[in-house]
């Protein structure tokens, strides 16, 4: 019971900017050892292997932005359903700067001392 409320905490909490994907040093060091011509065969070897870690520490990475990603809210909503909810938090703006408008212009009654 306690690890479901401590998942519905940590899916209230997870935002975009609190994502933590990072991936691009990654490529980068996978692209800069595949770019590497080694004369020597086992330095290709060692480079090799060393690239295959890399590309399953990609991989893991990857997986781990996948589920992050998953838990951000609405992600599980379809674009029409995105839309159509977006159409109506719209209205409601709309609705609530006119009654701010009204209100803002409305006589105000002076209470007597």
């Amino acid at each position: 019971m306690e690890s479901d409320e401590q998942n519905q905490d940590l899916e209230r909490k997870v935002t975009v900017e609190n994502l933590n994907i990072e991936i691009l040093p990654i490529i980068y060091e996978i692209i800069r050892s595949v770019e590497k011509d080694h004369h020597d065969n086992t330095a290709k070897t060692r480079e090799s292997q060393d690239c295959s870690q890399k590309v399953l520490e990609l991989q893991k990475r990857l997986d781990q932005a996948r589920a992050e990603i998953r838990m951000l809210p609405g992600i599980d909503y379809s674009k029409e359903q995105q839309l159509h909810h977006l159409e109506a938090l719209k209205t409601q703006l709309k609705l609530k700067q006119e009654l701010l408008r009204k209100y803002r212009y409305m006589y105000t009654f002076e209470i007597p001392k």
